[in-house]
């Protein structure tokens, strides 16, 4: 593990494996930097991959308070550290992260991005207006299992009957842990609306990939696809939104090393 230091003196813990281009990977949802290893290492072997914990999570620093630009800050300190323009690949909620980033101009050659959270039509029900407000009450009672929750069946939109068995599974204790930067995250996605305007000034060469399995995140990839200039657009038939790395590498090194 090897660090950098943001803007605001944040520390950014992250990985940097193989050879190559250099290529972040941006992740999303109450995790950390190892839920990419096995992505990590499909790609090694062509690109110099950054990994990087998110600040909030896991080995990386958490000055408060918060603000989204600081996301943007800790990735320019990222490419500080890879001395020269980068790929990145967002997923999820790190989709969108990665989207802003490339709008807001940072040093980037491609970014692809897999399904990220927008909602674009009815296929699914909205995010009621206070989620953040919810997460935030949750958080200042320390029912951090209970926000982790509300994240799975209000943003995700899973059923409750799917979401509370999982609280039983071994990584829900790991979710917990970083729940407080999901306060965060809905921060960043505000009412999960597509920033067409902002989204139209992505700079460089973008490709979207989807599943397939879900409606909604489906149409979101589609209408992302015909906003952002310079795009390609491509589905992994059958990939839930946990997508597999070995079913997505193979299409991100092709786009990548394009």
């Amino acid at each position: 593990m090897s660090r950098t230091i943001s803007a605001d003196g944040t520390s950014i813990a992250f990985d940097r494996v193989g050879q190559g281009p250099a290529l972040i990977i941006v992740g999303g949802g109450p995790t950390d930097r190892s839920a990419n290893n096995q992505l990590v290492e499909l790609l090694a072997p062509n690109f110099t991959v950054f990994n990087y914990d998110r600040r909030g999570h896991g080995g990386s620093g958490d000055t408060r308070p918060y603000a989204v630009s600081r996301e943007y800050e800790d990735l320019e300190a990222l490419i500080h550290e890879a001395g020269q323009a980068v790929h990145m690949y967002g997923t999820s909620g790190g989709g969108m992260i990665a989207l802003e980033a490339a709008a807001r101009g940072l040093a980037i050659n491609r970014l692809a991005v897999w399904e990220p959270p927008y909602i674009v039509d009815d296929s699914r029900a909205p995010v009621p207006a206070d989620y953040q407000q919810q997460l935030v009450d949750l958080l200042a009672e320390n029912r951090r299992g209970d926000m982790v929750e509300l994240f799975f069946t209000t943003a995700v939109g899973m059923p409750a009957e799917h979401v509370t068995p999982m609280r039983q599974m071994p990584f829900w204790k790991d979710t917990e842990a970083v729940a407080h930067t999901l306060v965060y995250d809905a921060m960043i996605t505000g009412d999960f609306s597509l920033p067409a305007e902002r989204i139209a000034n992505v700079p460089v060469p973008t490709l979207v990939v989807d599943g397939g399995t879900t409606p909604w995140l489906t149409a979101a990839a589609g209408a992302l696809a015909d906003v952002v200039p310079n795009v390609r657009r491509a589905t992994l038939s059958g990939q839930p939104h946990n997508v597999d790395a070995a079913a997505i590498a193979p299409t991100l090194a092709e786009f990548l090393v394009d």
